[in-house]
């Protein structure tokens, strides 16, 4: 088996010229397999089968190896074996149909609901800065929108006499939120200050020149106030997250989340919001009509 991985290798030097970086990182790899192979008295390649492999695989996840490590490692194995089926020693691939484990989606942080009240409810002073800032943390917190929504938001999507904002979100997909009381009390104190600068479109959040805040100004107007009231970083991002997760942990109520969030899929929601899925699933049986009649429903 060695003489033929080390003919193998060859194959990659003087045929494929692939990069001296690469040959070297194959054949750590199928040197793994190799001494899986010795270990389980697999005599040649092609005893090696997809059971077995398999099981290499996830012997290897379970020590810590990343999912990114693995595929490298399946993409190796599979050049190997079109190399021996090429040359006429197996007839088949045990990689075949194989996938590496799915690596852990990172999820973004969240402020527990006293750090999030330790963010807001500090003394504002009333300035041009400050009060347009807690607007938009205030907005950001109450009603859940990503910074692109935030910052396309125009006068005329928010009615803050019923407590209501329109936002265009992810494939241009409208939704109604709610704003809640302190959201409205910012606003109506950072309003007039906007008026002032004679802003150049309909922006809701603008410059002290008048002009629309774009992403990035935002991004450094929520870290600072991060650096400041929390002394931690602190992003858009976070802010949405924390509002799902707190309203998910008090309401209970997976598909409302979902519609606040703009989410498509469910599954979207359960993943945002870290929380077990089986949970969820219960939430949404308990909940939805559709999934009551199909818990029964065997056809």
């Amino acid at each position: 088996m060695e003489r033929q991985l080390d003919a193998y290798c060859e194959h990659l030097r003087s045929e494929r010229q692939v990069s001296p970086h690469t040959l070297s990182a194959y054949r750590r790899d199928l040197d793994k397999v190799l001494a899986w192979c010795i270990k389980q008295n697999i005599g040649s390649w092609a005893a090696l089968d997809i059971q077995r492999l398999r099981s290499l695989i996830a012997r290897l996840h379970a020590q810590g190896q990343s999912s990114r490590s693995l595929a490298r490692l399946l993409s190796a194995v599979r050049g190997l074996y079109h190399y021996l089926n090429r040359e006429g020693l197996c007839d088949h691939d045990p990689a075949t149909g194989l996938a590496p484990p799915k690596g852990e989606r990172r999820l973004p942080k969240t402020l527990d609901t006293d750090r999030a009240l330790q963010l807001l409810e500090g003394a504002v002073e009333d300035d041009f800065l400050a009060r347009r800032d807690q607007a938009i943390l205030e907005l950001f917190y109450s009603s859940g929108l990503r910074l692109s929504e935030l910052t396309g938001l125009n006068l005329d999507q928010l009615d803050l006499a019923d407590g209501m904002v329109q936002v265009l979100g992810k494939g241009s997909k409208t939704r109604l939120l709610p704003v809640g009381k302190k959201a409205r009390e910012a606003l109506e104190h950072w309003l007039p200050l906007r008026a002032l600068t004679n802003p150049a479109d309909d922006a809701v959040f603008v410059s002290q020149q008048g002009r629309r805040l774009g992403p990035r100004a935002i991004q450094v107007r929520v870290k600072l106030a991060g650096e400041r009231e929390l002394g931690q970083n602190l992003h858009p991002h976070m802010l949405r997250h924390s509002f799902a997760s707190h309203l998910l942990e008090s309401s209970q109520d997976l598909r409302a989340v979902q519609e606040l969030l703009g989410h498509s899929d469910i599954k979207t929601t359960q993943i945002y919001t870290h929380l077990d899925f089986q949970h969820l699933a219960a939430v949404y049986d308990s909940a939805h009509p559709r999934a009551k009649r199909m818990k029964g429903d065997d056809s």
